[in-house]
């Protein structure tokens, strides 16, 4: 279990950070921005839920990705070197990206199909959602950039769950707009 006593340590006072295995990096380093790129987007996930409380379903769908969240980001503050650790660190699953893929086609089942883009927007929930959904893709992009470093790991199911999250969030958003029927549509050059 996690314990914290003291909040701050002042050994980030120099513009770096421990990973959970000890070293220090830079704050500015691609792996920080990555973990706390996924904590950003747990956190525009949490502010969503102010707005799905009553659903319960869906409450529970985002509480359970709030979890995960948290273990993707130990997955990626405890990179993979190869080297033994004293503990087995927490790593993202297969079966975490497969209960996501389910949980999309439980929701996109309802959903009435696409005619355009969409744009972010409709309820306050949906706005929530896709704001939460953009975040993600950040974070995607900046793991996938990781993952290319010589020298650095970033696990396919670890770039697989955020990829499903964000479509997640995607048929997420288009469902508490009324399931799709109050979505607001891109109109192409609607304003020329």
């Amino acid at each position: 279990m996690v314990k914290l006593n003291k909040i701050y340590t002042k050994t980030g006072d120099d513009g770096t950070t421990g990973l959970a295995t000890g070293p220090r990096r830079l704050k500015s380093d691609l792996r920080v921005e990555a973990y706390g790129t996924i904590d950003e987007a747990n956190s525009a996930i949490g502010l969503a839920r102010l707005h799905t409380a009553d659903n319960a379903d869906l409450d529970a769908m985002l509480m359970r990705i709030q979890n995960d969240l948290f273990d993707l980001g130990a997955d990626l503050s405890t990179p993979d070197t190869g080297e033994a650790l004293a503990y087995e660190p927490l790593r993202i699953l297969a079966s975490q990206v497969h209960r996501i893929e389910t949980e999309i086609d439980h929701l996109n089942a309802d959903l009435q199909p696409l005619r355009s883009f969409v744009l972010p927007g409709g309820s306050p929930a949906a706005a929530a959602l896709h704001l939460a959904r953009t975040i993600t893709r950040r974070a995607e992009r900046l793991m996938v950039a990781l993952a290319r470093i010589d020298g650095e790991i970033v696990s396919n199911e670890a770039i697989a769950y955020a990829n499903r999250l964000s479509d997640f969030l995607f048929v997420a958003a288009r469902w508490t707009n009324d399931k799709g029927v109050s979505d607001v549509l891109w109109v192409p050059g609607k304003n020329r």
